[in-house]
């Protein structure tokens, strides 16, 4: 019967998981845009670590941001070539509300020096995750891959407990 497809002949790559076998345009959308987030938080720390002058423990806590996050990406891109769906991310498109920065706040952080480069980066940060954390509510509340959902629960319970570091941290700087 048409729509009843089963697995048998299934467009979708096989998969051993159960878990990743169902899955939604949320879940891709989901996948996609928090790759693309992930992408630029990596980018944004990138940048701050290259720098002197930088607080030891706002240093440490991009170095801990860089380290959650590329393992999720290399997970979300998996499930996106499982689910046939592109892996170019979302980087061409306007992120609008989402937390991501803009070109010129980019250029802003890498002109940036020393304790001012740090403020800047906490201040920047708290906004992407803020971002990140409404994505990943959104998937949680629509997506129906257990997997992502998941993952979404993770992010939100992850960046909550950073942006309450950030500012502290920046209570302090």
């Amino acid at each position: 019967m048409p729509g009843m497809d089963h697995g048998s002949g299934s467009s979708m790559a096989p998969t051993d998981s159960s878990e990743t076998a169902t899955f939604n345009d949320q879940d891709v959308m989901f996948a996609q845009m928090m790759t693309a987030h992930h992408q630029q938080a990596i980018e944004m720390s990138d940048t701050l670590l290259a720098k002197s002058g930088v607080d030891e423990k706002i240093t440490q806590l991009a170095e801990k941001i860089k380290a959650a996050q590329q393992p999720e990406i290399d997970t979300m891109t998996g499930w996106l070539e499982s689910w046939g769906a592109s892996t170019d991310g979302m980087s061409g498109m306007d992120h609008g509300g989402d937390g991501m920065m803009s070109a010129d706040d980019m250029t802003a952080l890498e002109q940036a020096d020393g304790a001012a480069a740090g403020k800047l980066f906490l201040e920047q940060m708290i906004q992407h995750h803020q971002g990140a954390i409404e994505m990943a509510q959104t998937e949680v509340d629509s997506g129906t891959n257990a997997d992502a959902v998941a993952l979404a629960q993770k992010i939100i319970t992850d960046q909550t407990a950073e942006i309450a570091e950030m500012q502290s941290l920046l209570a302090s700087a």
